[in-house]
């Protein structure tokens, strides 16, 4: 009699690391994700010969069982330390920034990564869930594209929190509050082409005054092709629902007169993407939940502090929950 797998429900880096460590000792999985892709918001968007890291934009390792996994990311050439030109903006110049801290990406892309952890696993791609239910002793999960799928033991919940306090909140109510009490925030990616260098004297900078948080040329980072894209991130204000086009313009508009006040001068092409969750600054950091009566949990980067490594160690923490019975 075949056993039932466990599904996982958003091909981020945390579901994709719980995923990979319940596929190692044994435990069959299926990963589920609403998207074309794995990886999450360690994202590329591209077009007719350029690329850009619109998301995630570097990680760095401190926690050993992240070390010990990036060092065999970098054996296998994974991933690559990358060494920008690091500045920091005050509202009135640019600093230079000594650090001695190693930043990595993933090679030749930032969605690498996620392809990479993704491979040999289960995973059912542009598949949103829409429902949970439990059954005695199963699993099931309703879908807008396929409808209800097949039985799963267990289930693992990955997504951002505010769609997971939805999602959990009919079936598994505590759960919901852990998600519930992680609000996320926005993020506005604006990728900014040039035909010509715009001859900047860094690479990449942490703006702390106006309207960006970021900027870098993602063609410093290693074996990206040529060219001249640069991205800007920029915290979203306020209400998250749609915006017309007239609105988007005033945002982009505003982030590259901010990108002018570093020296640069304006694109010859822009693109603007809305992350709709992408931080939680204010999350307590719990590592994973998981409910081993019920067998289901909680994990995300959202749950460990951000960031790439949050995501791996939170993925990680859950599935050895799991195992534990």
């Amino acid at each position: 009699m075949s056993v039932r797998p466990i599904a996982i429900i958003g091909a981020g880096i945390a579901g994709l690391s719980c995923a990979v460590r319940l596929r190692e000792a044994g435990v069959p999985v299926e990963v589920i994700e609403k998207s074309r892709s794995p990886g999450g918001r360690a994202g590329t968007c591209g077009g007719d010969g350029w690329q850009c890291d619109h998301g995630a934009q570097y990680f760095t390792a401190r926690d050993p069982d992240f070390v010990a996994e990036v060092e065999r990311w970098l054996e296998t050439g994974v991933v690559a330390t990358w060494t920008p030109r690091l500045a920091v903006f005050d509202g009135t110049r640019m600093h230079p920034r000594i650090s001695d801290e190693k930043r990595f990406v993933a090679r030749p892309r930032m969605s690498t990564l996620g392809r990479h952890l993704a491979a040999g696993l289960s995973l059912r791609e542009n598949t949103r869930v829409t429902a949970l239910a439990h059954d005695v002793e199963d699993w099931l999960l309703d879908t807008e594209e396929h409808g209800r799928l097949e039985p799963y033991s267990g289930v693992v919940v990955t997504v951002p929190a505010p769609q997971a306090s939805a999602m959990l909140a009919s079936v598994a109510s505590e759960l919901a509050q852990v998600a519930a009490d992680a609000p996320m925030h926005g993020c506005w990616a604006l990728i900014a082409r040039f035909d010509n260098d715009p001859r900047l004297d860094f690479d990449a900078a942490f703006v702390n005054h106006g309207a960006l948080s970021w900027v870098a040329r993602d063609s410093s980072k290693p074996d990206r092709p040529d060219g001249h894209t640069w991205l800007l991130h920029a915290p979203v204000e306020g209400d998250l629902g749609g915006e017309s086009e007239v609105e988007l313009a005033r945002i982009a508009t505003s982030m590259l007169r901010a990108f002018g006040d570093l020296g640069a001068p304006p694109p010859d092409d822009w693109v603007l993407h809305r992350w709709r969750f992408a931080h939680s600054p204010d999350a307590p950091v719990i590592g994973a939940q998981w409910d081993a009566d019920a067998r289901i949990g909680l994990a995300g980067d959202w749950l460990m502090g951000g960031r790439i490594e949050g995501a791996w160690l939170s993925g990680r923490k859950l599935a050895e929950h799991i195992l534990a019975g």
